[in-house]
């Protein structure tokens, strides 16, 4: 029976761990951050678009889902905006940056509430194009369920379905608002 030098041995031991190890740890990966992204042209001015969204606590004025938004500060960096949805839904983010010169905020949600999310970052930006608009509305997230296996309406599909028909309803809603003037 041929012997092995010792070093051999536990080289392929110490090797044969390392796979293993390798192996379960990308069974275990968690969920993977997700973004949406949504342009849209309006055929009115930039100041006139940026003048009815730039509130943070404006949602309530030209989104369709929501039927109260109040912000505790006002468009100050910290300020805590409460939505109410019009099916009973609640969601709360704060506000994380503001340049009314740049037309365009940022807030962020640690949990989303009424949407299938979590850890949600989200701006909002108004962009002048001759005498158009472009609205871009853009947010970054992780699925609802944090763990392995989520149920259907907490994985990434659903995550990613209920953001983007956020941003759709709401900016062909400010679309039809702007254009009718």
């Amino acid at each position: 029976m041929p012997t092995h030098p010792p070093g051999r041995r536990a080289f392929s031991l110490l090797l044969a761990a390392l796979l293993l190890a390798a192996s379960g740890s990308s069974l275990a990966h968690g969920p993977t951050r997700q973004k949406v992204s949504e342009k849209l042209t309006i055929e009115a001015p930039a100041d006139a678009v940026w003048a009815k969204i730039k509130n943070f606590n404006a949602l309530k004025e030209w989104h369709p889902a929501v039927a109260d938004s109040t912000a505790d500060k006002g468009n100050a960096v910290g300020s805590v905006r409460t939505l109410k949805l019009k099916d009973g839904g609640t969601l709360v983010e704060t506000l994380e940056s503001y340049d009314d010169a740049q037309m365009k905020y940022s807030y962020r949600a640690k949990d989303g509430g009424a949407l299938p999310v979590t850890n949600y970052t989200a701006t909002l930006s108004v962009v002048a194009d001759g005498g158009k608009s472009v609205v871009e509305w853009r947010g970054a997230f992780y699925r609802g369920y944090p763990n392995n296996d989520p149920p259907p309406d907490r994985n990434d599909e659903a995550a990613l379905k209920a953001v983007t028909g956020v941003y759709r309803s709401g900016l062909g809603t400010l679309k039809k608002m702007m254009e009718s003037k």
